[in-house]
Formats: structure tokens, sequence, C-alpha cells
């Protein structure tokens, strides 16, 4: 029997937690949330994958935002 994982960001992939997070909060309201210059210059998906990878506290927090946003999801 498979158990599920309790960890929400398993087999989420980074582009589809940016993806979400832009399509629920916009850019505007994600660079005031997370004020990280890839949400608040001239911001695009791929350019905010790109810092991501290599910033971890702020990879770090986009995935607890997404996880608080989660509920409201649903």
């Amino acid at each position: 029997m498979e158990s599920k994982s309790k960890d929400p960001l398993h087999g989420i992939t980074l582009q589809k937690i940016v993806e979400t997070l832009v399509d629920h909060y916009g850019f505007d309201t994600l660079g005031e949330l997370i004020p990280v210059k890839c949400f608040t210059s001239n911001p695009s998906v791929k350019s905010s994958l790109t810092f991501l990878r290599k910033t971890d506290w702020a990879r770090k927090k986009v995935e607890e935002l997404y996880v608080k946003m989660l509920p409201k999801l649903s």
C-alpha cells in the first residue's frame, strides 16, 4: 500500500508553484508579500524561476506562501 506524502509540496514543481501564486495574487501583490526584485522589477515567471532556483531563502518564502494559500484554493 502506498502512503500519500504529508508534504504539500511533494510532486509539485517550482514552476507550478510560481504560476499558481501569480494566477492567485498577480505579480504586484506577490512583490508586496515577498519583496524580491524578480517579483517587483519587470517580473516574469521565467526570471522568477531563475532567481528562486539560486536563492534558497527566497524559494523557502515562496513555498511557505504557497502552502498557506493552498486552503484558499480548494
